[in-house]
């Protein structure tokens, strides 16, 4: 017997799960709040009795989608809605590879070592190796990075197939932030050929003043750059030499991973 869904327009209010619903309202709004937001503020401003808004938040708590913290009363968003969203890739297993390759490069380097992909306009961080030093960057899982002037931005949109590369070029603004940043499109497309060149990216001081990132592409199994591994350090630890080495250990833990991948250079 054929298994079909019913048709909608026969009661479309038959098939709709109200509270679910809320609940996904609810997720929605807590992923525009990075500090959280306690519970009167949520039901009032989703239109939300307290006892439903309660019930939602509480079960998301315990099915770890959201996060309570007992001093401020907030709820906020987990790093499993990330995880969920991350397994959508279709490179499933990618975080295991990378993960302890990123600790090896952080071992090495001994600064930040971070892994990053693509999202639908911007680059989205996934997950980092802390350096060892006690002045070190770090950052929020899910957190977007300009594409013009980060390093992994450049690592992977000058891998990119010409169609893809516009298609992201036409979403950039190109945002200035400093006299270091490229801001047309012209300059961003030679700098992409010398990272082509070069092998490696570099946001030299391009968003934040005395900050240094050195990145380079991972590649899948048919050459598709499927993220970026890159470095974050400042400008007095990152010298000219210290970029040099940083950059050979960057492009040979990329080009191990990318082999873990299936990934064969012709």
């Amino acid at each position: 017997m054929e298994n079909t869904l019913p048709h909608m327009e026969k009661g479309e209010d038959n098939y709709k799960v109200p509270n679910l619903e809320k609940g996904i309202a609810v997720l929605e709004y807590l992923s525009l709040r990075k500090g959280g937001e306690t519970l009167p503020v949520i039901k009032n401003d989703l239109n939300i009795s307290q006892t439903t808004a309660y019930r939602i938040l509480n079960t998301l708590v315990r099915l770890e989608y959201l996060v309570y913290n007992d001093d401020s009363k907030r709820y906020r968003i987990s790093r499993k809605l990330l995880t969920l969203g991350f397994r959508s890739l279709d490179e499933q297993n990618l975080l295991e590879i990378v993960l302890p390759r990123l600790q090896e490069l952080r071992d090495r380097v001994k600064e930040t070592a971070c892994f990053g992909v693509l999202g639908e306009e911007k680059g989205i961080f996934i997950e980092q190796a802390l350096g060892i030093h006690t002045f070190r960057f770090f950052l929020s899982p899910g957190k977007p990075f300009e594409l013009h002037c980060s390093a992994p931005g450049k690592a992977i949109m000058a891998y990119l197939p010409n169609i893809v590369r516009n298609r992201y070029l036409s979403y950039m603004k190109f945002t200035r932030y400093n006299s270091r940043t490229i801001t047309t499109e012209e300059a961003y497309l030679e700098e992409l050929e010398k990272v082509r060149k070069k092998g490696y990216a570099l946001d030299n001081e391009e968003e934040l003043s005395g900050v240094i990132c050195i990145g380079a592409p991972l590649f899948n199994y048919t050459g598709y750059p499927a993220g970026a591994i890159w470095i974050s350090g400042p400008k007095d630890r990152l010298t000219p030499e210290a970029i040099r080495s940083a950059a050979t250990h960057i492009k040979e833990i990329t080009r191990l991973i990318s082999s873990e991948l299936g990934y064969r250079k012709t």
